[in-house]
């Protein structure tokens, strides 16, 4: 991630977004303060299976739920 002030924002421009076209993010600061962020649009390609093994399903996970609950929601 790289910061820019205003004025290099604004010179810079087309530079800028082509950083942004190969990945990185750019933050736009006023007076050294964080005012605004440019990044890309488009979607990070997804990665399968970043949580296997970190999520644990009950074995009666589908199983009916009991009347009293039902009636709890019915209510």
């Amino acid at each position: 991630m790289r910061i820019v002030n205003i004025h290099e924002a604004k010179t810079q421009f087309s530079k800028l977004v082509d950083a942004v076209i190969h990945g990185n993010t750019i933050i736009i600061a006023m007076a050294g303060k964080p005012v605004a962020k440019l990044e890309s649009i488009r979607k990070k390609p997804r990665r399968f299976g970043v949580m296997k093994g970190k999520i644990k399903i009950a074995k009666d996970f589908d199983d009916p739920l009991p009347d009293d609950l039902i009636r709890e929601f019915e209510t």
